[in-house]
């Protein structure tokens, strides 16, 4: 495991990575284009977030939102922002995709726990920042069991569980499962919001 782990998995990161941005290339300018226009020439969403250990990048991925704000200068709640393209973008994860430039650089794997926001790092308990020992991913264990549609407790358990458990019959795994869930689109929303409801800390 520790092979795979610290050497195979980024060669493999990397070549399927390269891969898959020469063969989705035509698909990627087009949901470009469609987003450009649907966002007033801005098709892409850029934010810090934390990687392996706890260091800071920025991820970039298709934005799906508009900035429409209130009278008062706020910006509208997820669902109202969601616009009709963006919302086939984000109902097929077609807004993930240009985080495959994020693996090329090494910042992230195409496996493994879902970067989330920085301002949670102070929020985790000991057990859940285990998540953090290894790269984030595009795609992982929480994901393709529930994704956006499980308590913030579940998927940590999910997420540490995979730390503790990377190998490639589990990164293979995940992998044909996230293809699956994709196809019928499972888990894309939580059950009370457009994108998972913000995390507090334990309770």
């Amino acid at each position: 495991m520790n092979l795979y782990r610290n050497f195979f998995k980024r060669i493999l990161d990397f070549t399927i990575a390269l891969l898959g941005l020469h063969i989705l290339s035509p698909l990627l300018l087009l949901v470009m284009v469609g987003l450009t226009i649907a966002n007033n020439g801005k098709p892409f969403f850029f934010q810090l977030r934390p990687g392996k250990d706890g260091k800071i990048f920025k991820i970039v991925k298709f934005k799906t939102m508009n900035d429409k704000k209130d009278h008062e200068g706020n910006l509208l709640p997820d669902a109202k922002r969601l616009t009709k393209i963006g919302s086939f973008v984000r109902k097929t994860s077609l807004d993930e995709l240009p985080q495959l430039f994020n693996v090329l650089k090494g910042d992230m794997s195409l496996i493994g726990p879902r970067p989330l926001l920085p301002e949670y790092l102070p929020l985790y308990s000991k057990e859940q920042n285990r998540r953090h020992k290894v790269k984030p991913g595009i795609t992982g264990w929480a994901q393709v069991n529930g994704r956006n549609a499980i308590s913030w407790e579940d998927k940590f358990k999910y997420d540490v569980w995979y730390v503790n458990n990377v190998s490639f019959l589990v990164d293979m795994r995940i992998l044909f499962l996230t293809i699956k869930k994709v196809l019928v689109s499972e888990g894309i929303n939580s059950e009370t919001a457009a994108t998972m409801e913000y995390f507090e800390g334990d309770s």
